[in-house]
């Protein structure tokens, strides 16, 4: 909702600015100048980019309009769930959540938190760490190195969208200036016509700097930008999962790796401390 309030701001601002000033509208309507832009920026992106990063890409450009991922609600979820398993390892020991790990889809355990049950990428990270720690032949400073190696694979994969747009945004302005030079060679051809609208060929001519450069700072950059805070929140759950997997795995109780989990998260979404451990006794 953000995006669409943003972007009807901007078009406000410049075109609102731009009548108010005494222009005409109608100038500024040139789609062959968008055609050339957009063309030339649409084929750059194809050749610039991988089948798989080009799939990505647009995988993610949907996620925009929506909020965050992972709110609140679904930390106090996964607290709970990872409570609950420690839980069952402290008093059954490791080998008692060996069907759970395997199989999470049956367990019933993780159907108690459907948001978290319903991630794949959370779920196979949870379930890989705990099945490692199962079979007890790695330590915990092994198992935190392996921990940051998949959370850095992870980070830098989901980051390759934000990253494409911003390039592509920065090449914008640059195909604008080519739609504008097309458009100075068709005034230059034909010099001799009448001031007015050899004037008009040559505003249709800027119209197109114009373009690329809003479209590059008014439209493309900021995606760029909100999609790298998405990655970033993103990655905020895989830390989360660590740091309360590894307190486990020190000796420490489910309660306080718990909370040691609870500081990895940004205030906005995380728990007071009481209001998590009312939330985990409900789900008991």
């Amino acid at each position: 909702m953000l995006v669409i309030i943003g972007y009807v701001a901007v078009c406000l601002s410049v075109f609102g600015g731009f009548v108010l000033a005494g222009g005409h509208l109608a100038a500024l309507f040139q789609p062959v100048e968008l055609l050339m832009i957009g063309g030339a920026a649409l084929g750059a992106f194809l050749v610039g980019n991988t089948g798989k990063v080009i799939k990505a890409t647009l995988k993610d450009l949907p996620t925009v309009l929506k909020g965050p991922k992972y709110g609140k609600d679904t930390y106090m979820e996964l607290m709970a769930l990872l409570y609950e398993l420690l839980g069952k390892v402290r008093k059954e020991g490791l080998m008692s959540i060996e069907g759970d790990v395997e199989r999470p889809g049956e367990s019933p355990i993780f159907a108690k938190y459907p948001k978290i049950a319903s991630d794949h990428h959370v779920i196979e990270f949870m379930t890989d760490y705990l099945r490692i720690m199962v079979s007890g032949n790695l330590n915990a400073m092994e198992i935190e190195n392996l921990m940051d190696v998949e959370i850095e694979t992870h980070h830098h994969e989901a980051m390759v969208p934000s990253h494409v747009i911003a390039k592509l945004g920065d090449g914008m302005p640059a195909f604008g200036i080519v739609a504008a030079v097309m458009g100075v060679v068709h005034t230059m051809e034909s010099v001799g016509i009448p001031p007015a609208e050899l004037g008009m060929l040559i505003a249709h001519a800027l119209v197109g700097t114009f373009l690329g450069i809003l479209l590059a700072y008014g439209f493309v950059g900021p995606l760029a930008t909100l999609l790298e805070q998405k990655a970033e929140e993103g990655t905020k759950i895989f830390q989360t999962i660590k740091v309360t997997l590894l307190a486990n795995l020190n000796g420490y109780a489910p309660a306080m790796a718990v909370e040691f989990g609870r500081k990895v998260l940004n205030s906005t979404e995380r728990p007071g401390f009481l209001e998590l451990e009312e939330h985990v006794k409900t789900k008991r």
